[in-house]
């Protein structure tokens, strides 16, 4: 039995679940989700809860997709009321983020600005070197700052770069310079 998959999820005044053919659809205050159910999945949906079930408990297989499934449901639910977010924070003297209408444009110390186009499901703000991404979707909120990081990742050495804002970075000693001449 899948520990996780037992378990129902709660759906709160407010939102609306509906399932047809394969496909589950959650509506709320932030918007609307979707999420395609895998063949050997099966859902009761109900006004105030959604149970997940598998073909054969037995098969670890099964069980593996039945926990995922009622995790991923259970990120709609919370993503149609609540929304994620995700901060990052840029380090880095000269470094600089600005956000535009549909678009992140940041100097990040290349000879160019570079610009990101923001999915339209997303909002990004920016407060002085912190970028903050919300949206309703876990998996493209989560996705988007990956992607905005992956430009210049933070080095070891000074902490240069784009960070999580929860993220610690392990810092490394530079070169030690030996004395030149000292003998003995």
């Amino acid at each position: 039995m899948s520990r996780v998959g037992k378990k129902p999820v709660i759906v709160p005044a407010g939102v609306k679940a509906e399932l047809k053919a394969d496909v589950l659809t959650v509506t709320g205050p932030k918007g609307t989700l979707s999420l395609q159910l895998h063949p050997k999945v099966k859902l009761t949906v109900e006004a105030d809860k959604i149970q997940a079930e598998v073909e054969n408990q037995g098969n670890k297989k099964d069980r593996a997709l039945w926990g995922l499934f009622r995790a991923l449901i259970q990120n709609l639910v919370d993503g149609v009321t609540k929304g994620f977010e995700k901060k990052l924070e840029v380090n880095g003297v000269g470094f600089k983020v600005a956000a535009q209408p549909g678009k992140l444009v940041m100097s990040l110390g290349f000879s160019h600005p570079v610009e990101m186009a923001v999915p339209k499901d997303l909002t990004v703000t920016v407060d002085k070197n912190t970028i903050t991404i919300t949206g309703a979707d876990k998996q493209k909120v989560g996705q988007f700052a990956a992607e905005v990081r992956e430009l210049k990742k933070p080095e070891p050495y000074k902490g240069k770069g784009i960070k999580y804002a929860d993220e610690v970075i392990v810092r490394k000693a530079g070169k030690v310079v030996k004395v030149v001449g000292g003998g003995k």
